[in-house]
């Protein structure tokens, strides 16, 4: 009955869907159907959970409720849905509190007998606020920015409720946390070893202690036993020691940051004594330039290998010039320069190398670039074509 009573629910008054889904279960689990099974089965939350959620609320258990919450979560269950499902177990437990109204219940006999145990822990009060508590987080479930934590909040009031010590409760008031049942850390902390007692215990104390004031004044003057710092010989913590009477830790972040400093201030040294200076002459230049634009070609980085295919590289001294038509094709060029001078560099053995890169617009009229003034340039190199274009009556 409590199976037939969930898909009944689930299909929502709908014969079709209600045949359809019970079929559909009936594939997955057989003949024999029980009401895990199709919760299961429908993916939706059973009636034990929304049972167990009560309990912790009436316990007043916060840390438990808000772990199974996310428990839930986990197993990908919707939190609107989840909200919806708390705000009609509680009317559901209002309605089994009295007998008029008990045959208002949707269930089966074994949920319902669980309905009317629950009820019984409860009262009218406390059920009328919670559904109010959980109806209001349905309608704010759809535009809370922090949906979540907006369902936490619910659950969290909603355990707050069964507190009776405050007469008079302030809207949305939340159990403090020195009345929830935390369980106590150990004294001894990873990595400290501190001892000595809160100043409140130590005032206690000496409140109720036998010694003259002067003398309690200065016991709690006295400053505790430190070690002695040793100075570090090592040049490189030296500067980590911050004041006189406290000593950084050598896994610091500021001696952490210098360390690693100190290496690479070593490894550009070394690095530097490593940088080959060889000499080259302008033939050896070309062949590294040549190797290079092949390369891009062989990329499919068409575009750079054309622009720097488009003239002849002249070296002075060191430095490579390079003249290019138009701003363009400059930037374009100076995009890929960190990586052609690596390759230049090491190609040549001479980490001096480096790249003049000039725009002269003179240039320009070198390269042809549109239709027509690739026609121009052919027509300077054989004025036949002009007479060609004429006799065919030909468009450019």
């Amino acid at each position: 009955d409590d199976a037939l009573h969930l898909i009944a629910q689930k299909a929502d008054g709908a014969m079709r869907d209600a045949l359809s889904i019970f079929d559909r279960v009936v594939s997955f689990s057989g003949n024999t159907l029980t009401r895990q099974a199709v919760s299961e089965n429908l993916n939706v939350l059973d009636y034990a959970v929304y049972f167990e959620l009560t309990d912790l609320i009436l316990r007043n258990d916060i840390p438990n409720l808000l772990v199974r919450f996310n428990e839930i979560l986990a197993k990908g269950f919707d939190g609107h849905h989840f909200i919806a499902g708390v705000a009609s177990h509680f009317r559901d437990l209002l309605v089994s509190k009295s007998e008029g109204t008990v045959g208002l219940l949707e269930v089966g006999s074994e949920v319902r007998q669980m309905y009317l145990d629950q009820s019984a822990k409860t009262q009218s009060d406390f059920l009328i606020r919670a559904i109010e508590l959980a109806n209001q987080c349905d309608l704010q479930y759809k535009s809370s920015r922090n949906q979540r934590l907006l369902v936490e909040l619910c659950l969290m009031q909603l355990a707050s409720l069964g507190t009776t010590s405050e007469k008079k409760k302030p809207e949305g008031f939340i159990l403090p946390p020195s009345r929830i049942k935390f369980e106590q850390p150990t004294q001894a902390v990873n990595g400290s070893n501190n001892t000595e007692p809160e100043p409140e215990l130590v005032m206690k104390e000496s409140s109720t202690s036998a010694t003259p004031a002067p003398v309690q004044k200065k016991m709690e003057q006295a400053p505790a036993p430190q070690k002695e710092l040793s100075t570090p010989k090592d040049p490189e913590v030296a500067p980590l020691i911050e004041g006189k009477s406290r000593r950084a830790s050598a896994l610091s972040l500021k001696s952490i940051q210098q360390k690693r400093k100190l290496e690479q201030v070593q490894r550009l040294q070394q690095n530097k004594e490593e940088q080959p200076e060889e000499d080259f002459s302008e033939e050896q230049m070309l062949e590294a330039w040549n190797a290079y634009t092949k390369r891009l070609e062989g990329s499919g980085k068409y575009n750079l290998h054309s622009h720097l295919s488009m003239g002849t590289p002249r070296l002075e001294g060191h430095l490579i010039h390079l003249v290019f038509p138009n701003d363009t094709i400059k930037v374009e060029v100076e995009r890929a320069k960190s990586d052609l001078l690596r390759h230049m560099r090491k190609q040549l053995r001479n980490h001096k190398v480096d790249l003049s890169i000039e725009v002269n617009e003179a240039e320009q009229k070198r390269y042809a670039y549109t239709a027509r003034e690739k026609y121009e340039l052919l027509k300077e190199r054989n004025p036949l074509i002009e007479e060609l274009r004429k006799t065919f009556d030909l468009e450019i």
